[in-house]
């Protein structure tokens, strides 16, 4: 997500940032929700995606990104593309506890450093890992919802019941798989790949923000003087994901394996994708992710200033100009 651009930028630009003490919390926890999920809605069906290349063995069953959105879609509907979201939606909270961990850290850490790049890669790495800890178990259930399929078995475990719907609704999937993954695995199984999400995604996050600064940054000086800072920083956010994407991406088909497929060994899991796909397999939905993350970046890139100026509180509405 976008937070205050950099020094330069703030002085050719003339940025009027708003900061965490500026905003009117309530407005800013319920716009932030609202806009969230629609986020969600728009890019799951590529997160779906996503998971299934990445757990398939080679080319097994897909041959790419499009080739498994017309298959999905042609086996299950739309729906298909859709299993799991419901259980997918509460990681809304670990979204808002996100935004606060970031804004809060990165004020914290401004005592100490006025280094840009050094609050934005310890505010994201600190907002991730607290995330991450209210993610993976939403996560893990929402994945193996995901491998379930007419046809060949994906996953672990497998939802009993009619798949189109008529003999097990929605919810009465995600306990079925809850009480497979208590059975198999106790309570531990719900953070099964935990360590390996952590390895994942707070590179991640601590890799995106000075990405984007400094993406944002070079084009604030290649863009006219008239330009609004917004279009920078809309096109800076989807180049910083897809920058970020292509170096976290090994670690999240690791991650992936081992929350799906039971594995007890990040390290065990690395040998055998290498042994079984070589290094390729390492970026197996890679495009998937980055046509997931480029949409919704470009939104909470866009959306995010605009929530921040939507939460002012009232009485500093007239001292902003925009």
């Amino acid at each position: 997500m976008p937070s205050r651009s950099p020094g330069t930028m703030e002085d050719k630009r003339n940025i009027q940032i708003i900061e965490w003490e500026h905003l009117d919390k309530k407005k800013f926890y319920v716009f932030g929700v609202a806009m969230t999920m629609m986020i969600r809605v728009s890019v799951y069906p590529f997160t779906l995606i996503r998971t299934r290349l990445q757990v398939q063995k080679g080319k097994s069953l897909y041959h790419g990104t499009f080739d498994a959105f017309v298959k999905i879609l042609r086996a299950d509907g739309v729906a298909g593309l859709y299993r799991g979201f419901l259980v997918n939606t509460f990681t809304l909270i670990s979204g808002q506890c996100y935004v606060t961990t970031y804004e809060l850290t990165r004020k914290f850490v401004a005592d100490y450093s006025q280094s840009n790049t050094v609050k934005s890669l310890v505010a994201g790495g600190s907002a991730s890992l607290v995330a991450q800890s209210i993610t993976v178990p939403i996560d893990v259930v929402s994945q193996h919802l995901m491998m379930q399929r007419k046809g060949e078995k994906m996953g672990r475990f497998q939802v009993h019941g009619n798949l189109e719907g008529q003999g097990v609704i929605a919810f009465g999937q995600t306990k079925d798989i809850i009480r497979q993954i208590l059975r198999a695995d106790g309570l531990r199984g719900f953070y099964r790949g935990y360590v390996a999400s952590l390895l994942t995604y707070i590179p991640n996050s601590a890799v995106w923000w000075p990405f984007y600064h400094f993406y944002a940054e070079q084009l604030s000086r290649l863009c006219p003087q008239e330009c609004p800072h917004i279009v920078f920083q809309a096109i800076s956010g989807p180049l910083a994901a897809a920058t970020a994407s292509i170096l976290t991406n090994p670690m999240d088909v690791i991650r992936t394996r081992v929350q799906v497929e039971g594995k007890s060994s990040i390290v065990l899991t690395f040998r055998q994708l290498m042994a079984e796909e070589g290094p390729w397999g390492l970026m197996k939905g890679l495009s998937a992710r980055i046509i997931s993350a480029t949409p919704s970046t470009i939104v909470i890139v866009v959306g995010y200033e605009s929530l921040k100026k939507l939460s002012l509180r009232p009485e500093l509405v007239d001292s902003r100009h925009w």
